[in-house]
């Protein structure tokens, strides 16, 4: 398996060319685009013969494209990382090409991150086939066009999941989580067999009475393992010279990873089935995040003022929403609906502002 690894990477390096510093992934990430295109086209070819097929719905175009696209984002990230892997093994044991000291990649944080990918391009493949059926109401494809369509697919899922895959930082990580979410919540909403979910509460979507409660706390299983990942890397480059400032970071990325842990235990104990467990772990996660909002500017001396004050914000935010619950201002999915954007939009501000924190910097005295 090594050897193979080596020759496919042997001969990307051959095709692409010479070496241009930021040019070299992109050559490759278009040669990689270029295979899956004839791959596609190869397949899709004979597969619709004779046909006349449909854009959207079970056996048509766009479900083809989606199924194939899943499987091109695994087989594409996979080779991304493995073009980026090292031929040397570092002092610490790790060869992953992760490009944040101090930590390494699992092979359970690159299973997730596979499937997020190929989540992504599976649910967005579906939606533009639907969005395009609705649009060309009762039009036919034909053999030929139908191959050149999903060979485009495939092409165009090959090199950004390859591009992804080469450049994955915290950033690009996070980035990936969001659009995992959304995409997601999205395709859990339509595929909904209770129209009416939302007067209940979010959680709703997970309960084993609704057709889309699989994908939906796969998904939240999915995102827990990713954002404890995200969370590790996240605060590796945080400085940890100083007693405190090695304990603070510990405290942050330790919440962090709980935070993780709280989301994936949504996902594996459904609010029906498990109703005192869920609503435990789902309050636990918001209660961690208030934790490590709140005393930020304590765990990490070097944190911008502007990002703490953002947080602080944020928490208020959250406890007003959860005030108006309480009067029965607002319904329960509004509060989880918002108090969700936020807890993850702070998550990638932070990845942000955690990496340009200069370890550096003088310590200032935290004013209460």
């Amino acid at each position: 398996m090594r050897y193979l690894g080596e020759k496919v990477v042997q001969v990307l390096r051959q095709l692409r060319g010479p070496d241009t510093a930021d040019a070299v992934f992109e050559a490759t990430a278009l040669i990689v685009g270029a295979v899956f295109l004839l791959l596609g086209f190869a397949i899709g070819w004979p597969v619709f013969w004779g046909q006349e097929m449909a854009i959207s719905g079970t056996g048509s175009i766009g479900a083809f494209a989606a199924y194939g696209g899943a499987i091109t984002a695994v087989l594409a990230f996979a080779l991304g990382r493995l073009v980026v892997r090292p031929a040397t093994v570092a002092p610490d044991g790790t060869r992953d090409g992760f490009s944040v000291p101090g930590d390494r990649l699992r092979w359970y944080d690159l299973t997730a991150i596979a499937f997020a990918h190929a989540a992504i391009a599976y649910l967005g493949w579906l939606g533009i086939a639907e969005l395009l059926e609705r649009s060309f109401t009762g039009a036919p494809v034909f053999a030929f066009p139908g191959a050149i369509l999903v060979a485009v697919a495939f092409a165009l899922t090959a090199y950004v999941t390859f591009l992804s895959a080469v450049a994955l930082t915290p950033t690009v990580l996070s980035l990936v989580l969001a659009v995992f979410l959304v995409v997601g919540a999205f395709a859990a909403m339509l595929a909904s067999s209770d129209v009416y979910w939302w007067q209940d509460n979010l959680s709703a979507l997970g309960m084993s009475t609704n057709s889309a409660s699989a994908a939906f706390n796969v998904k939240l299983i999915i995102a827990g393992v990713m954002v404890t990942t995200i969370a590790r890397y996240a605060t590796a480059g945080l400085p940890v010279d100083d007693p405190i400032d090695r304990r603070g970071r510990f405290l942050v990325r330790g919440g962090l990873i709980l935070m993780g842990i709280f989301l994936a235990c949504v996902g594996i104990f459904p609010v029906d089935e498990f109703f005192l467990v869920h609503n435990t772990v789902a309050t636990g996660m918001v209660v961690v995040f208030a934790v490590v909002v709140v005393g930020l500017p304590w765990f990490l001396r070097t944190i911008p003022r502007v990002f703490v004050a953002l947080g602080w914000a944020y928490v208020l935010v959250i406890i007003l929403l959860a005030s108006f619950f309480a009067v029965g201002y607002y319904n329960l999915t509004a509060v989880e609906l918002i108090a969700a954007v936020l807890i993850f939009s702070w998550i990638i501000v932070f990845l942000r502002t955690a990496g340009s924190v200069d370890p550096a910097r003088r310590h200032e005295p935290v004013s209460a």
